[in-house]
């Protein structure tokens, strides 16, 4: 299963917005099989995460589109989905080691250490940063593109996704430190149009890999500034 090059993150503001039910909808066609949606709100309750997962689940199937459960390892389990560990949630050893175990699992990583421990386990994926400033964590030191650098050292070619502060004009930036794709928040959500951001970062994208400069429309069009991951 290839790695979605886009991974769109949700947070309680993003869930509790008026229309986010249809706005999630054009998200996930948008983006199509290029996307993963993840399901993160670290202050709802069991039942109402599984409610929305559970509604969120055919839809993004239809678009060929991933659903990411973020930290509910029960939610991902009771849905046959696949679960994204933060730092906070149990250790990636412990869920590799789980019979049945989620679909798969992907891990947050802030340096080398939690790096090597995430790809040991069997992690599809690790999500890197804080790449650049971002007003989700005004307090931490944004590391730069070099992270991505240092940490694919210690992930065994586990593909890693950029994330803190990046728009559709860093996107390149990331691809040529080693990132595999980026995770955005305030970048698709705080757009006035959230599928024409998502189709902007995917442009960027596909201009990055291809190794030509994204159009300028690309960098700019319907992508709300990255203030936030």
């Amino acid at each position: 299963m290839s790695l979605p090059p886009l991974h769109v993150v949700t947070d309680e503001s993003v869930l509790a917005a008026e229309g986010f039910a249809a706005r999630a909808r054009a998200v996930l066609e948008a983006g199509g099989g290029a996307l993963a949606l993840h399901l993160r709100a670290h202050r709802l309750g069991g039942r109402r995460h599984y409610e929305l997962a559970a509604r969120l689940a055919p839809e993004a199937a239809a678009a060929g589109a991933e659903l990411i459960v973020n930290d509910r390892l029960d939610v991902a389990l009771a849905l046959g989905l696949g679960v994204h560990l933060a730092e906070r949630s149990l250790p990636p050893a412990a869920v590799a080691a789980l019979e049945p175990g989620p679909a798969f699992f992907g891990a947050s990583v802030h340096g080398a250490t939690r790096a090597r421990e995430a790809a040991a386990a069997g992690a599809r994926y690790l999500i890197v940063g804080t790449i650049y400033a971002t007003g989700s964590h005004p307090g931490r030191e944004p590391a730069g593109p070099v992270l991505l650098e240092r940490v694919a050292a210690e992930a065994a070619g586990v593909p890693l996704v950029a994330i803190g502060g990046v728009t559709p004009a860093r996107v390149a930036e990331v691809a040529r430190a080693g990132a595999a794709g980026v995770a955005v928040r305030a970048g698709v959500w705080h757009a006035g149009d959230p599928a024409a951001a998502v189709e902007a970062y995917l442009e960027a994208w596909r201009a990055a890999v291809a190794g030509a400069p994204a159009g300028a429309a690309s960098a700019t069009r319907g992508a709300a500034p990255a203030t936030e991951c």
